[in-house]
């Protein structure tokens, strides 16, 4: 009897409305549709006109009826689907801690053409904890948009008055901060550690505005040694690359917190470039902020990336290895 029932297949016709245009569903040349179609096999896809018609076992046509009335949603929004972000729905949808379209329709910030949001759970977690605490640790491997999701978040703050400057630093630990002996001006020796975050700027700003924004001070970019002796009030700090402090200071970054700002933290626990046996001021702040009111850490992880999806793989490989280790 089981087994009959294993092999029922049913069939189930969603009708999409009139007024959302299929291509912005199934994408161009189907590109979309072919991404369903493999991320839902072995349920099949029939579309004509405005019916998808799903063929398949029970449970999984139940899952793809809700999947694709969750997109329609998306797309009635007045987004356009890509396959990347449909792939994400799709595992995001699996995991049964989400609704899809809560991330697909969840902006960060417009800018220059495109939109910013979180595309998983990790960074929809991280985002919400920015918004709800005073300090915020992001910790976890590259291409989880740790820093990027942090510079969206204070540009926004910026643009409604929240804050009255942004503040972005980073060890500069290739220089072991003696920045004075390398050749140039101020602004030659830190670029190469700055980079990145300049970088993340020009995404999201009006290139013309940055220049201005620097020279007024609205927008600072400054290594890690200069916070020293500062209170900084009004402002969104982030401190990037921050497994490569000491903990001494970590301690003094996270003093500067003056009134009216909030802190942003992010690193990478497992790329520590500190010399010799120097403890990583990252690892110690796990250890020793936990359990304050107003200070959380997010762990992002491999299904967090949002690079060529290679690089999630390359991430679980060395922790696998560092495992064995």
């Amino acid at each position: 009897m089981d087994q009959v029932l294993e092999n029922t297949e049913i069939t189930r016709v969603i009708t999409v409305p009139q007024a959302v245009p299929m291509m912005n569903l199934l994408g161009h040349n189907d590109s979309v549709l072919r991404t369903l179609e493999k991320g839902l096999a072995p349920v099949l896809l029939h579309v004509r006109g405005h019916e998808i018609t799903i063929n398949g076992a029970p449970l999984e046509v139940n899952f793809a009826a809700e999947l694709l009335s969750e997109l329609i949603a998306v797309v009635r929004a007045g987004e356009h689907l890509t396959s990347d972000a449909v792939q994400r729905a799709i595992t995001i949808a699996r995991s049964g801690l989400a609704r899809p379209s809560e991330l697909l329709n969840t902006d960060i910030l417009s800018a220059r053409g495109k939109t910013i949001r979180p595309k998983t759970l990790g960074q929809k977690a991280y985002v919400d904890a920015i918004d709800a605490n005073t300090v915020i640790f992001g910790i976890g491997p590259a291409g989880t948009g740790k820093t990027y999701l942090a510079m969206a978040k204070a540009v926004v703050a910026l643009q409604k008055n929240e804050v009255s400057r942004i503040i972005l630093t980073r060890p500069a630990v290739e220089a072991g901060e003696s920045l004075g002996f390398l050749p140039g001006t101020l602004s030659d020796k830190i670029d190469p550690y700055l980079r990145p975050l300049f970088d993340a700027l020009y995404d999201m700003l009006d290139p013309d505005a940055i220049p201005k924004l620097l020279a007024a001070g609205t927008i600072e970019v400054a290594p890690l040694a200069y916070m020293r002796g500062r209170t900084l009030n009004n402002a969104y700090i982030i401190l990037d690359e921050a497994q490569n402090t000491t903990a001494e200071q970590m301690k003094m970054f996270l003093t500067r917190l003056g009134f009216g700002s909030k802190m942003v933290v992010t690193g990478d626990a497992t790329q520590v470039d500190l010399p010799g046996k120097v403890k990583s001021g990252l690892r110690a702040a796990r250890r020793i902020l936990r359990g304050i009111d107003g200070i959380e850490f997010v762990e992002l992880g491999s299904a967090d990336v949002v690079r060529h999806p290679i690089v999630a793989d390359i991430v679980d490989a060395y922790a696998r290895w560092n495992g064995e280790k």
